[in-house]
C-alpha cells in the first residue's frame, strides 16, 4: 500500500522531510513506526521515544496499535499543549 506520511515539529527536524510517500505491507502503526526506524538513525532517533509522540490516520487521532487497512495519510506529531 502507498501511504503519505508527514512529519510535524521536532519529528520533521530529526527526520529531515515534512512528508514522503512510503510503499508498506505494514498492518499497524505500530508496524508502520518499525519500518521506519530501520531506514537510518534519523528515523531511528525520531521513532525511539513513542511516549513522545502522537499519530493520526487520515487526520483523526490514533493509537499505535490501529489497523492501516484503507488508510491514505499518517502524520506524526509531538503532543500539543494548551494554553
Amino acid at each position: 500500500m502507498s501511504l503519505e506520511i508527514l512529519y510535524f515539529a521536532w519529528v520533521r527536524e530529526r527526520v529531515g522531510v515534512p512528508r514522503e510517500t512510503v510503499q508498506t505491507d505494514a498492518v499497524t502503526v505500530a508496524e508502520l513506526v518499525r519500518e521506519l526506524s530501520t531506514r537510518d538513525d534519523r528515523y531511528a532517533l525520531a521513532f525511539s521515544d513513542l511516549s513522545a509522540l502522537r499519530v493520526a490516520i487520515d487526520q483523526d487521532l490514533a493509537e499505535f496499535d490501529s489497523p492501516l487497512a484503507g488508510a491514505r495519510e499518517v502524520a506524526f506529531f509531538p503532543p500539543m499543549t494548551g494554553g
